[in-house]
C-alpha cells in the first residue's frame, strides 16, 4: 500500500476520496486549511489510523511540502470553489485556485510523486452552444473561477512535457451524494434543495429551471479519481467525469418530491433573479473517460438522491 495525499481532504470531494483510500488501505496524507473544509469531515478521516492532517493552506510552499513529501500520488481537489465568490474576489481565488497549483505541482515535482490528479471543472466550457460537452471543444470561460481552472489544466500539462511530472486533470461535472454542505450561500443545488423540502420549505430556484446539468455521484468520482491515478493512458490528458446524462433542475426537484414523498408534494419552487456567471445547459460526453479510464457511471440519480435524502433525515 501506498503512502497517498489528498489536498482539501476535509472538503466534500476530498473527504470522500481520502475516506476511499484509507479504506483500500493506503496511508493518507491530508491537507487543508479549512476555509470551506469541514472538521467535521477530518474528524472522520481521523478515525483510521493510517491518516495524518496537515493543516494549511495549499499556497504555503512548507505545508505542502510536509503533505506531499514521500507521497506517491497526489490528489490535487482543494481550491475555493465557487463561482459567484470568483465573480467577487477575482484576485484572491485566482492567488489560490491557480497560484496554489503551481505550488503543489511544483512540491510534487521536487518530492518525486509518480502521478498528480487534479480536480478541475466543466466550467470551463462555458456558454458553448453545443451539447454534449467534449474535452477537445475550446474553452469559453464565463467566471473567474473557470478561467482558473483552465489555466490549472494549462499548468498540468505543461509539467507533464515539460518536466516529465505525470498529471491527469479531471473535468467535474455537477457532484453530489452525503455530506455535501447545503448551509453554504454557494451551496450546491442537491442538498440545498433537499435540506428546504425536508423541512417543509419552498425550494429556490435561480432562473427558471430550464438549466441542465449533468449530475455525477461522489462514489463514481472517486472511482475515476483512482483510475486517473493507474491508467497508463492518462498522463497530460483532460477529461470529463460525469454521468453522461443531465436533468434540468425542475426535473431534478420533482425526482427529490418523489423520493421525499408526499410532504414535499405541495411544495412549489420560488424562482429569483439568475446568477450572474450560471450556465445554461451542461452536459457530459463521456467517451474519453470510458477510452483512456475504463470509466463507468455506476449510480443513477434516483438511486442516488435517495442515498442524499436518507443521509440529511439522518443528520
Amino acid at each position: 500500500m501506498a503512502k497517498l495525499c489528498v489536498t482539501g481532504a476535509a472538503g466534500f470531494i476530498g473527504g470522500h476520496l481520502a475516506e476511499g483510500l484509507l479504506r483500500e488501505g493506503h496511508e493518507v496524507v491530508g491537507l487543508d486549511d479549512f476555509s470551506s473544509g469541514k472538521r467535521e469531515n477530518a474528524a472522520l478521516l481521523a478515525k483510521f489510523p493510517k491518516f495524518t492532517l496537515v493543516e494549511g493552506s495549499i499556497v504555503d510552499p512548507g505545508a505542502a511540502r510536509r503533505a506531499i513529501e514521500g507521497a506517491t500520488w497526489v490528489f490535487h481537489l482543494a481550491a475555493i470553489p465557487s463561482v459567484p465568490l470568483s465573480m467577487q474576489e477575482p484576485e484572491r481565488t485566482t492567488a489560490v485556485n491557480v497560484g496554489g497549483t503551481v505550488n503543489v505541482l511544483e512540491t510534487a515535482r521536487n518530492a518525486g510523486v509518480q502521478r498528480v490528479v487534479l480536480a478541475c471543472s466543466c466550467a470551463a466550457y462555458g456558454d458553448a452552444p453545443e451539447q454534449p460537452k467534449r474535452e477537445e471543444m475550446t474553452p469559453r470561460p464565463l467566471s473567474p473561477y473557470a478561467a482558473q481552472k483552465i489555466a490549472c489544466e494549462l499548468y498540468a500539462q505543461t509539467y507533464t512535457a515539460a518536466y516529465g511530472l505525470p498529471c491527469v486533470a479531471l473535468r467535474f461535472f455537477n457532484v453530489y451524494g452525503p455530506r455535501q454542505d447545503p448551509k453554504s450561500e454557494y451551496a450546491a443545488a442537491i442538498p440545498r434543495f433537499t435540506t428546504r423540502l425536508l423541512a417543509g420549505k419552498r425550494p429556490i430556484v435561480f432562473g427558471d429551471g430550464l438549466q441542465t446539468r449533468d449530475f455525477v455521484h461522489i462514489s463514481d468520482v472517486v472511482r475515476a479519481n483512482l483510475l486517473a491515478a493507474t491508467s497508463e493512458k492518462a498522463p497530460g490528458e483532460v477529461i470529463n467525469v460525469a454521468s453522461g446524462k443531465s436533468s434540468s433542475l425542475i426535473e431534478l426537484i420533482a425526482a427529490l418530491k418523489q423520493v421525499i414523498g408526499p410532504s414535499a408534494q405541495r411544495l412549489e419552487i420560488e424562482h429569483q433573479a439568475p446568477r450572474a456567471g450560471d450556465l445554461r445547459a451542461s452536459s457530459a460526453d463521456i467517451s474519453k473517460a470510458r477510452a483512456v479510464l475504463g470509466y463507468e457511471p455506476r449510480v443513477q440519480l434516483a438511486e442516488g438522491l435517495a442515498g442524499v435524502v436518507d443521509f440529511f433525515r439522518q443528520a
